[in-house]
This record gives structure tokens, C-alpha cells and sequence, in this order.
């Protein structure tokens, strides 16, 4: 691209960032400071010149002044000879910081001992807010490495772990913060970022619920009843309205059948503020309009798998990503199980009649899932794309999510655990696709939430030397790879147990909260793994 064109580009995207800003600014929380709309083209600079390596980094950095005051100083000072863009950036900014990098490993220490001691280092107070991080009222649990705020999905898989090791109070605290994101903003955020306040992550704020009932009881569903219910609105906005001759709006997607399920959304078409250089960059490599791009990437950031091949159109490249034209089977799963949760929530209140509603709304759900996403021919789940009226044909572990909320009819599950052994399992575990296309949610990567997911899921329909068997390697791969680096991270490679996970848009970050839940999560489920948490692993019956 010539320089006169890459200036009208950026010209252009300046203009629809502000245009954004002002169209997405209803609510008091989205009037807090937003780096790429109040910085402007000081924002645009630091990301493209780039400052730092990372592009989160400076949409994380704290404002020392009024964005306004720093961006008229650099308007100011940028054509002055010997401008040191770096030098200004740390003079007007306060940088971001990980206290998890101050903490020392004791490898002397078990796995689970270890998770212990970390869960203060990855706790963070309501005191502890700046920049574009949404204060919250109550504590919480980061992943850790770059992720220093709260994230959605993530959260509920690190509450499996705080719930065994007695932290109720703390898993309590996470549930309202949670609350409070769906009273303010309307939703539950990605993450506690104000660039992430134009999507939200996996729904899986009614399987915390569960966690908390658990251990306070079945009232905790009363109580956050409403709470759930604003959750479910926002997944559904728009459904209502739709009918043949407008079959989508947002995050729903009304089939010819009449069916309505959902899909992945954000309303900003624009590159991501935390990743600013590598969307910009693949829309003007892509040939496709920007907006278009932009759109389905951050669908895709939505998902959590940001990125996987189940989202190209040639399952390859994601200069193809189609993210908001698929019906993905997860999902949906999901919201099955937040209807059959506020039909259990109607009942405990004696409302029958709104009970009858969401079963009806969950048999319905069930009903066009099964239908649209199950091939008899393939005996598995994939994704539907709705733009061409089949299937995505593309395997991942997302398809063992009917398994998990007990959708899938037996013999579905019978085929599904089949082509887990066959095809997906691994010396560490589970791979999440069978394609190596260099994306952190494609082989040979593992994830410590598909492990749980599948784990479960096969459970639930009595393969249980299958969901062991994933458990010993998983569990064995991850102590390995604690006693020989000190840490426990963000995904694994599961296919060479020499290597580690890589792909996607960042390094393997340490912590790691999903990763220390399930791991103990996994422990009390299977006590007789604790032997192999305990001592230095012997991998060698694996290989």
C-alpha cells in the first residue's frame, strides 16, 4: 500500500473511532476513559510506531494527566526536532504492572501447593483500579501474565479451583462483581476494560451460579435471579424483531425453519484497542473491506477462541475469519443451560407459567441445535454457518458442549467420544482442533477449560476410563511442566510434551487462573491423581 493511501486509511479509521465513541457512549461506565478514542492519533502512533511490543500494553497504560491535556502537548511537541515518541509516552503515562512477576516458584512445592500460594499474587483489590480498567466493587481473581483485569469466561473455570480450596467468600465477591458489571453496562463484559465493553465472552455466569449454590444453597438462584435474567436479555436483544425478511440483529440469527439461535457479536467495527497494529494490518493484507474484518475478529475475540480455524472460511487463514456467519455449537449449549437455569429460578419462585416459558425456549433450542449442528454423516457436532444453509464440517472440541449440559442423545454421545479417542486425544490431553494453522486454538494446543468441558462431558454418559484417561495426561503434562519451568500457564502443547504451546498473537503467559482451577478442580475429582501432582512425573509409559 502506497503512503498516500496508508495515511487516507488511518485519516478515515481516526474519523470512525471518534464517529464510535460517540455512537457507544450511553451509559455513565462508557464515559470513562477510552485510549483509542480520547487519545486519538497519539493512540494511533504509539500502536503503529510500535512503543511496545505488545499492543495491550498501552491501552492498559494510566493517563498522569487529562487525556485531552497529554494529546494537546503532543499535538504540540511531535514536529519538534528529536521528538522521542517512547520518552513522551513514559513521562505522561503510568505503565502497567504484574505482581505475579515479583512472586519466586518453590518447585520443592507440589502443584497444588504452588496454586495456593498463588492465589493471593492473582487477587486483586476494589481499590485497585486506573486507565481504562473498570473499577469493581469487590475482589477478584486475574489469569495472570499480560491479563491483569478481571475476564469473563475465564472467571468460572478459576472458581472451580477457589471452591476447592474453600475460598467461598472470594467466589462470592467474583459473583457479584459480575452482578454489578450486568447492572452498569447492560451485560457482562469480555473484561473489565472499557474497550471491552462492546462485547462479552462465553455465558457462563449461570455455571457460577451453580458453583456458589454449591456451597450457600439453592436461594443464591433466587437471589440472582434478576441479575441473570438481564444477562439472558442481552444475549437475545432483538429477537422479537425478526422474521424472514430480516433473520439477524446482533447476537441472534433467526434460521428459515424459525428457529432462532445465537451467534458471537461486537458493535464496533473497528481494530481492537489491545491488539490495534495486528487488526489493522489484516484487513489492509486481506483484500476484504476493513469494517467487515474487523467485525468478525471481534466476534471472534467474543468466543474466546481468538483465534481457531473454526471461524475461516478456508479453515486455514484468518485473513478468511467469517466469525458473525456462523451458529457456533457451544454457544448455544450455553444459553440451553442459562434458559433451563431461569426456568429453575421461575420454579423456586412458584412462577409456573415463566418456568413453562423458558423450558419451552430451552426444548426449542435443544431441538435446533440437534438439528443444525449434528452431521449423522461425520457422527459429530460442528458449528453451523448460516450464510450457506450447512454445516462448517471443521472438528473442534466445541463438541462436547451438548455432552456437558446432557443435550445430545446417546448414541450423538456414543459417536462424539469415539472420534475423541480416535482423533483428539493426545499424550498431554485434548487437542482443541486437528489443524495446525499457527493459532493458539488450533492443534497442538490444549486448554484447561476444553479439558474440564470434555471431561465432564463424557462423564455425564458413563465413558469414564475415556474422561480419566484425559485427566491423567492432563493433570501429568501439567506438573511436568510446572517442575521443570516453575509455572503454571495459559495452554499446553499436548502433542510434543517437549515443546510448549505457541501460535496467536502474544507469548504463553504464566498464572495462570483457568489453568490452576481445573488442575485442582481435576485433583478432587480423581483423588487418586494427587500421587501424580505430588512427586516429579515420569512420563516415560506416555511416550
Amino acid at each position: 500500500m502506497k503512503w498516500s493511501e496508508l495515511k487516507k486509511s488511518y485519516f478515515l479509521l481516526n474519523l470512525s473511532l471518534l464517529f464510535l465513541s460517540y455512537l457507544y457512549a450511553p451509559s455513565p461506565v462508557q464515559a470513562q476513559y477510552r485510549p483509542e478514542t480520547d487519545l486519538q492519533e497519539l493512540f494511533r502512533d504509539v500502536q503503529l510506531h510500535p512503543v511496545f511490543p505488545d499492543s495491550k500494553t498501552f491501552a492498559d497504560c494510566a493517563p498522569k494527566q487529562a487525556p485531552e491535556q497529554i494529546l494537546q502537548a503532543y499535538r504540540a511537541q511531535r514536529q519538534q526536532p528529536g521528538f522521542d515518541l517512547k520518552a513522551f509516552v513514559r513521562l505522561h503515562f503510568e505503565l502497567p504492572t504484574q505482581p505475579s512477576s515479583n512472586f519466586t516458584t518453590d518447585t520443592s512445592l507440589s502443584g497444588t501447593e504452588h496454586i495456593q500460594k498463588l492465589w493471593p499474587v492473582l487477587t486483586r483489590r476494589p481499590d485497585e483500579q486506573g486507565g481504562s480498567l473498570l473499577p469493581l466493587p469487590h475482589a477478584y481473581v486475574v489469569p495472570g501474565g499480560r491479563f491483569q483485569e478481571i475476564y469473563y469466561w475465564d472467571s468460572f473455570f478459576t472458581m472451580l479451583g477457589l471452591q476447592v480450596s474453600g475460598k467461598t467468600e472470594l467466589i462470592q465477591n467474583m459473583v457479584d462483581n459480575f452482578t454489578h458489571l450486568i447492572n452498569t453496562t447492560g451485560h457482562i463484559p469480555n473484561g473489565n476494560r472499557s474497550y471491552y465493553l462492546s462485547r462479552s465472552q462465553p455465558p457462563f455466569f449461570a455455571l457460577m451460579l451453580r458453583v456458589l449454590a454449591q456451597e450457600r444453597g439453592k436461594q443464591v438462584l433466587l437471589q440472582y435471579a434478576p441479575a441473570l435474567q438481564k444477562e439472558y436479555d442481552f444475549w437475545m436483544e432483538g429477537a422479537a424483531s425478526l422474521s424472514p425478511g430480516k433473520p439477524t440483529h446482533r447476537r441472534v440469527v433467526r434460521l428459515p425453519d424459525g428457529s432462532i439461535l445465537n451467534r458471537y457479536w461486537d458493535d464496533q467495527p473497528a481494530p481492537r484497542p489491545e491488539s490495534f497494529k495486528e487488526d489493522l494490518h489484516l484487513a489492509q493484507e486481506s483484500g476484504r473491506r476493513p469494517e467487515e474484518v474487523y467485525r468478525h475478529i471481534r466476534a471472534a475475540a467474543e468466543s474466546g477462541w481468538d483465534f481457531s480455524s473454526r471461524w475461516f472460511a478456508d479453515g486455514q487463514q484468518l485473513s478468511t475469519i467469517r466469525t458473525t456467519d456462523i451458529i457456533p455449537v457451544d454457544l448455544n449449549a450455553l444459553l440451553f443451560h442459562m434458559e433451563m437455569t431461569l426456568a429453575e429460578m421461575a420454579q423456586l419462585k412458584g412462577d409456573k407459567p415463566t418456568a413453562r416459558r423458558y423450558q419451552k425456549l430451552a426444548k426449542g433450542r435443544r431441538q435446533a441445535l440437534l438439528r443444525h449442528s449434528w452431521s449423522e454423516a461425520d457422527g459429530f457436532f460442528y458449528d453451523y454457518d448460516f450464510m450457506k444453509g450447512t454445516t462448517t464440517n471443521i472438528p473442534t472440541l466445541a463438541a462436547v458442549y451438548p455432552l456437558y449440559f446432557c443435550m445430545a442423545k446417546r448414541r450423538q454421545a456414543e459417536a462424539v467420544a469415539k472420534r475423541l479417542q480416535n482423533d483428539f486425544l493426545q499424550l498431554g490431553g485434548l487437542s482443541t482442533t486437528l489443524v495446525d494453522t499457527n493459532q493458539q486454538w488450533d492443534a497442538p494446543n490444549g486448554w484447561a477449560p476444553l479439558q474440564w468441558m470434555s471431561i465432564q462431558a463424557l462423564r455425564n454418559y458413563g465413558h469414564d476410563q475415556l474422561a480419566h484417561t484425559v485427566a491423567t495426561r492432563w493433570i501429568t503434562l501439567g506438573t511436568e511442566v510446572y517442575h521443570n519451568t516453575g509455572k503454571m500457564v495459559e495452554k499446553y502443547n499436548v502433542e510434543n510434551l517437549e515443546l510448549e504451546a505457541g501460535g496467536g498473537e502474544y507469548p504463553n503467559q504464566d498464572g495462570f487462573g483457568w489453568t490452576n482451577g481445573v488442575f485442582l478442580k481435576l485433583l478432587s475429582v480423581y483423588p487418586e491423581l494427587k500421587r501424580v501432582a505430588e512427586l516429579e512425573p515420569q512420563l516415560e509409559e506416555l511416550r
